[in-house]
């Protein structure tokens, strides 16, 4: 007898921002989704309140910008408490404030404008992949099948342990509380070291202000309630913020854990549920994203049949050393700032060293994320190849557009640079899913061709039709059978 059929092509565990990226991704390239959220109601805290220039850019390739309204713009942020100025080839660089609560909006009416289907009160229990399809189980005995899982559920991620995959690394040795307090006044602090340990403040123009703390020698632990928080803060600063009105209040610790495979057959993680590390600099949230935004395309491809199986095996390879890279460098910055009076050399020497314009760069292109660049070959080592694909603007027969703006339909696309057009019509096969465009780019890339995965990465840029075709197949699948004459999709 034959498992009954799947109720979704997709099931997403977690409605939170990297969750609703993911669905919205899935969507866009035609997959079924449905969300399931053990949470009720939305968050309504700020928490990870910081998005980078390459989420910046990824949410203008699908047209969010405008719902994010005229977020607080920071060009400078730091590098273990040491300032850094995050200059980038990017129209987005720097730091972008956004309350979590906003981004979650947002991610959320888009994937449901989309289609997506979101289920509250809906706390995971157990999943069992069993190599036809996934059985997801919730607490109160809901059940849905599925041909894919993809666990966003979080640093304590239920679909981690019930799948028990390995999840290596380090475990935490010291504890940052931070806290959302309305009606206090407190000087601005920026990673301030104190005899004690650490401490910040930051006010945001809605009167809350955002305070941070780390004693010296102090363990992971709960978050303490708000009057032991007002007490810890006292022993730092000497300050009293105990008449303030807490919003929330959280605990982190320096723990440093990645998963081995961000893949277990039908069963793929990410964001936190894949890595999890201290919430400096506002990469965590990020990273995440960028998780969700490599999947997505991919995962729909595999589902709609145009795809190999294999393709997802692709996400993992990508995004693993990225997310090494990642916890690496946040492993430093977590010495850096938590660690005690012995680490000062360090800080002196970094802070000498931060100055210098390719140690600037280098810091700045990867917590920015502008400077990730995936494994490729075939294609001579053009320099765009992997890398994510700045803003071009196209002269066309049929006007002026942007890569930015091409690529909100979620597709692919085939830039042909040449003067007779003759690379548009290698594309055609794959007109049902990837857009052909001829015209002139501003800036010139250095090749007559481009193909640009859904993501926003450059697949393969070259000069010949048979290496755009080869990366064809590579990428988006067999193509279809089509006329002599057909020259594929025009923009």
């Amino acid at each position: 007898m034959s498992a009954p059929g799947p109720d979704a092509r997709v099931v997403v565990v977690g409605a939170g921002p990297v969750g609703l990226m993911l669905a919205g991704e899935l969507r866009l390239g035609g997959a079924e989704v449905v969300v399931v959220e053990r949470r009720e109601t939305p968050t309504t805290e700020s928490r990870a309140s910081t998005l980078h220039a390459r989420t910046m850019e990824i949410f203008d390739s699908r047209g969010l910008l405008e719902g994010l309204g005229e977020p607080p713009h920071v060009p400078r942020g730091h590098f273990g408490g040491l300032p850094l100025d995050l200059t980038t080839p990017s129209r987005h660089a720097g730091q972008w404030k956004v309350p979590q609560a906003t981004t979650e909006r947002l991610l959320a009416e888009w994937a449901t404008g989309l289609g997506t289907e979101v289920r509250r009160g809906w706390a995971v229990r157990d999943v069992v992949d069993d190599g036809d399809g996934v059985l997801v189980v919730g607490g109160s005995g809901q059940r849905l099948r599925a041909g894919h899982v993809v666990a966003c559920d979080g640093q304590d991620s239920t679909v981690r342990e019930v799948v028990g995959a390995a999840f290596p690394g380090v475990p935490g040795s010291r504890r940052l509380v931070r806290a959302d307090v309305a009606g206090i006044d407190v000087p601005d602090r920026r990673f301030q070291r104190l005899d004690a340990g650490l401490a910040v403040a930051a006010r945001t123009g809605d009167g809350v202000t955002r305070v941070m703390a780390h004693e010296f020698g102090s363990a992971p632990g709960a978050a303490p309630d708000f009057a032991g928080f007002a007490a810890l803060w006292r022993r730092l600063t000497g300050e009293d913020i105990s008449g303030g009105d807490p919003l929330w209040v959280d605990a982190f610790s320096d723990r440093n854990r990645q998963m081995q495979r961000y893949r277990h057959g039908r069963v793929l993680f990410a964001g936190d549920a894949a890595h999890v590390q201290l919430p400096v600099g506002g990469q965590a949230l990020n990273l995440g994203l960028h998780d969700a935004v490599n999947l997505g395309w991919k995962l729909a491809a595999v589902v709609r049949g145009d795809a190999p199986d294999a393709l997802l095996d692709t996400y993992h390879d990508e995004r693993h050393p990225v997310g090494r890279r990642v916890l690496a460098n946040i492993r430093a910055q977590s010495l850096l700032l938590l660690g005690d009076r012995s680490v000062e050399p360090v800080r002196d020497l970094l802070a000498e060293l931060i100055t210098t314009e390719p140690v600037r760069a280098l810091l700045a292109g990867m917590i920015s994320g502008v400077d990730v660049r995936y494994p490729h070959d075939g294609d001579g080592g053009h320099p765009l190849s992997g890398a994510r694909l700045p803003e071009l603007a196209l002269a066309t027969a049929t006007g002026t557009a942007t890569t930015t703006t091409l690529l909100r339909t979620g597709r692919g696309l085939l830039l042909d640079l040449t003067d007779d057009g003759r690379l548009r019509g290698a594309a055609a096969p794959w007109a049902d899913r990837v857009t052909a465009v001829a015209g002139r780019a501003d800036p010139a890339p250095g090749a007559a061709g481009l193909l640009v995965r859904p993501d926003g990465h450059v697949a393969w840029a070259g000069d010949e039709a048979g290496g755009a075709r080869a990366a064809l197949v590579r990428w988006f699948g067999p193509g279809r059978p089509t006329a002599p004459h057909e020259p594929g999709e025009e923009v």
